[in-house]
């Protein structure tokens, strides 16, 4: 009420109109409705000269009171999204799971699991009774109705207001039948859900920004999908595994893999839903640890960037195909997830016809190169090493496909078979190879994006917090200006190993001594082997030499032995006659 009254002061003083519920309004170039009802503390107000300008948001009090539910909230952005909405608007009523049986265990195991989780240990000294808030509704998106039971679906339908749709197989390398499967019509029945839903003001779909990587730049738009994400489920449905995988290139067309290809389709789908019900599409790209919320540097899982830097903190991973010039549009899971929750109380707010979309990405505003990332990771790996490392972690990047090849046989695979030998000699089963070609595997997914180049643009997503008070700034801060890149990847580098490796920093002293001693056997080896070709070169120079000089007095020879040459020779020499 106070926040009410305080703004229409601001108003009179500032001679700004309130508009009326149903009234449009541009926000970004895109043309809106405005519901007042809905905006609570933080109304959208037109100045007399048609200005759009915006009263203090206060997102923890649109969150008050509401009923959530939560697709892929047991994922790695599923939890940090659970934790900051938990953490930062602790007056939600209900925050329904969506959660599945998984290797052997129940919903109903799972769920504490997920309570007991390392990231929510802020969470239980700030609100120890945040889990009375949770609610684990069984379910799965691959199954028909999402296969939850009536009275659960009844439940969801009459309490639930807001929507986030994590949920997703982010494999690259899945078949196109579980990509589809999974990404494409899982979300259909999730919108399915939602358009059941008696009071639902808020439904973000989480995409990713390289949807259309086939595109040079992206807009923050939607595009149409080639073909209808509909006639691909009816394709999917009735099609032999062996005939959909002889046809999915043609299918996938200049995107990389099923996962762009099934996400692209996904998009056209929910746009397909957006008049439904209040919408927004979020794009992130390459979501890394987190920079501030929880926990600095906390990541759980392999994916991506996290997987690259264990291989190399291993020593297993030598060379990378990357063009060490091109930005690496990274972004720390907090950021992505403060502005998820943003988009929900906007579009609320905005009640737009067609899908809000955000492509969440740096895009220039703090750039930072692959090399420069790299560099700087191998520099805070050194001073922060992995426990257990095979070998000194000394790899390097390379723009040339050719020599990234060459370096892949002699220092992964060479090596891997070596290993593996000697491990065999010793009566123990082989290893390293399998190793390796998992991770070659995932290198050259990973190189996809490593050697190309795009352009976001993400006016919406710089836009985001105009509209908000400068508290729900600090608290659902999405600068990416505000990252010092050195900081953070220490960061990373640390929460990998404490998080994701499970690795206790009291081994760091071990790790350290170890490091050292790999880094002398590995210049101790190197020399070796450079010495060995010197001395295979000395000892076999005079036979180089003597090749060389035979080969140089063949090479006529060889010419005048070829027929045609020598009837060439003839015709076209200095004694031939004029040809007619």
């Amino acid at each position: 009420m106070a926040a009410s009254s305080q703004s229409g002061r601001e108003c009179q003083r500032s001679s700004i109109r309130t508009p009326q519920a149903g009234e449009r309004v541009s926000v970004c170039g895109i043309s809106y409705k405005v519901d007042n009802q809905l905006m609570g503390s933080s109304e959208i107000f037109t100045g007399d000269g048609g200005e759009t300008m915006h009263a203090p948001s206060d997102i923890p009090g649109f969150f008050k009171g509401r009923c959530i539910f939560i697709t892929g909230g047991t994922g790695f952005m599923g939890k940090v999204l659970v934790e900051k909405l938990l953490r930062s608007c602790p007056e939600i009523a209900t925050i329904y799971l969506l959660m599945r049986p998984k290797r052997g265990n129940d919903v109903r195991t799972r769920h504490e699991e997920l309570i007991r989780s390392q990231i929510f240990d802020r969470l239980r000294n700030e609100h120890p009774g945040f889990a009375s808030q949770l609610v684990a509704v069984r379910g799965d998106i691959t199954l028909e109705n999402l296969g939850v039971t009536p009275e659960d679906k009844s439940l969801i339908e009459k309490n639930v207001s807001v929507v986030f749709h994590c949920a997703a197989n982010v494999r690259f390398d899945q078949k196109l039948n579980n990509a589809v499967r999974y990404n494409t019509l899982g979300t259909k029945r999730v919108l399915e859900l939602a358009k059941h839903i008696d009071k639902l003001d808020a439904f973000v779909h989480v995409s990713t920004a390289y949807c259309q990587c086939d595109k040079p730049v992206l807009e923050e738009i939607t595009y149409p999908s080639q073909t209808g994400p509909d006639n691909i489920l009816q394709l999917v449905e009735w099609m032999d595994d062996e005939v959909l995988d002889l046809i999915t290139p043609k299918l996938l067309g200049n995107l990389p893999n099923t996962y762009a290809y099934s996400k692209n389709l996904t998009e056209q789908l929910v746009t397909n839903y957006g008049s439904k019900f209040p919408t927004a599409i979020a794009r992130p790209s390459i979501v890394t640890g987190t920079w501030k919320d929880p926990i600095p540097g906390w990541v759980e899982n392999l994916n991506g960037p996290t997987g690259l830097l264990v291989g190399a903190g291993k020593g297993v991973i030598r060379s990378m195909h990357c063009r060490a010039e091109y930005d690496a549009d990274i972004l720390p899971c907090d950021m992505a997830i403060n502005a998820l929750i943003i988009l929900a109380w906007k579009v609320a707010s905005l009640r737009p016809k067609q899908p809000l979309v955000c492509n969440l990405t740096v895009s220039g505003e703090n750039p930072i190169t692959w090399g420069h990332v790299l560099d700087v990771g191998r520099k805070h790996l050194y001073e922060n090493p992995l426990s257990d490392a095979i070998w000194f972690p000394d790899g390097s990047i390379k723009s040339s496909w050719l020599l990234h090849t060459l370096c892949v046989i002699f220092f992964h695979f060479l090596p891997a078979y070596l290993i593996d030998f000697v491990v065999t000699l010793f009566g123990k089963k082989p290893f390293m190879v399998k190793i390796q070609r998992r991770i070659q595997g995932g290198l050259d997914v990973l190189q996809y994006y490593t050697t190309k180049e795009w352009v976001f643009r993400n006016d919406v997503y710089k836009s985001l917090s105009e509209s908000m008070t400068e508290r729900d700034r600090e608290t659902f801060y999405t600068d990416v200006k505000m990252v010092n890149w050195d900081g953070y990847i220490k960061q990373f580098v640390l929460g990998t190993r404490h998080y994701c490796l499970k690795e206790d920093p009291a081994t760091l002293p071990e790790a350290r001594r170890r490091i050292k001693w790999l880094y002398w056997m590995d210049r101790t080896v190197g020399a070796i082997f450079y010495m060995l070709i010197l001395w295979m070169l000395l000892s076999w120079s005079d036979h180089i030499i003597a090749w060389g000089r035979l080969t140089i007095r063949s090479v006529p020879q060889m010419f005048s032995m070829i027929p045609i040459l020598r009837t060439l020779s003839g015709t076209v020499g200095p004694d031939a006659g004029t040809l007619h």
